[in-house]
């Protein structure tokens, strides 16, 4: 009994008699007589075994009892009007769920979106920005982008793009009174230090990359670090220092020119790579079909304008 619902119609009759404080007002909004309202609610206290209102010279009172249930009451009617407004009129256009790493979602999903949505205006995209594998068997996600080594286990993965990283800083850091000129001029520049959860273990830090260059540094390991690889380039576009960064994630500031990459050959490719996940036993709708083929058209333009910078 104690989980059991208690009659939705005098339920209704309450919140209403509730919000309004008068039987004669609920009835008009339910469109039933005072007399149905009272009846309802007579009901709904025999059930209960405690009174709801209490009748005063001024009008109605709300007992502790009915003073408490109120709440949960009113917004659960409130999400059952919302539910009704959708099964009445269901959404027009089509919906895919996708996950996705949070940097990679700033840095290079979100600029592209808009051409997405300039090709496929019937399809709306939820983007759920984490860290955590999706749970694509039980609906969580249609499906997911994710860095990292590939076969991904319960799950079919596809390639699709590679990574590079390479030391990246605003221009003006190129000037000045330690100008950038070769790998020995960042010993005087903060170094900048992506500590990101996705770590891969081919992707050189500060430390190997200068000692693979010759360079002799004080403490390469000595900066500021940051947990997001966004926020990483963020500060490097701030001018805080070098950062060695993932040239996919910086690709939009190279272009732009708000970033440099003072070092035609300071590239070093890494392990890891972008793959697109899928889940094993179901197949994809139409609509996620539309949104993988157009990531796929996007990494390949991604490739030819990272040739070209």
């Amino acid at each position: 009994m104690a989980r059991s619902l208690l009659p939705l119609n005098a339920l209704r009759a309450f919140e209403s008699a509730a919000r309004h404080l008068s039987f004669a007002r609920a009835s008009e909004e339910l469109c039933v007589t005072p007399g149905a309202v009272s009846q309802q609610i007579r009901l709904l206290e025999e059930t209960l075994g405690a009174p709801l209102f209490r009748r005063e010279a001024r009008g109605l009172e709300l007992t502790d009892l009915g003073r408490a249930a109120m709440p949960q009451l009113r917004d659960g009617f409130a999400r059952l009007t919302e539910a009704c407004a959708i099964l009445r009129e269901p959404p027009s256009k089509r919906q895919v769920s996708v996950s996705v790493a949070p940097s990679f979602a700033a840095q290079w999903l979100m600029p592209r979106m808009d051409d997405f949505h300039r090709r496929h205006g019937d399809i709306e995209i939820w983007i759920s920005a984490d860290m955590e594998p999706a749970d694509l068997d039980d609906g969580g996600a249609d499906l997911a982008v994710r860095y990292g080594p590939g076969g991904y286990s319960g799950y079919r993965s596809e390639l699709l793009m590679a990574e590079t990283v390479l030391p990246v800083c605003a221009p003006r850091l190129m000037d000045g009174p330690h100008p950038i000129r070769t790998p020995e001029d960042l010993v005087h520049h903060p170094l900048l230090h992506d500590v990101s959860a996705d770590a891969d273990p081919s992707r050189p830090d500060w430390p190997m990359w200068l000692k693979a260059r010759g360079v002799r540094h004080g403490d390469p390991r000595r900066g500021s670090r940051f947990n997001q690889s966004s926020l990483l380039i963020q500060a490097a576009v701030a001018g805080r220092g070098v950062a060695l960064a993932k040239r996919a994630l910086a690709q939009a500031d190279l272009a732009s020119g708000r970033l440099v990459a003072p070092f035609p050959d300071g590239s070093e490719a890494v392990g890891f790579a972008y793959h697109v996940v899928l889940p094993l036993g179901r197949a994809m709708s139409p609509s996620a079909e539309a949104f993988v083929a157009w990531l796929k058209r996007q990494a390949v333009d991604h490739d030819d304008t990272m040739d070209e910078l």
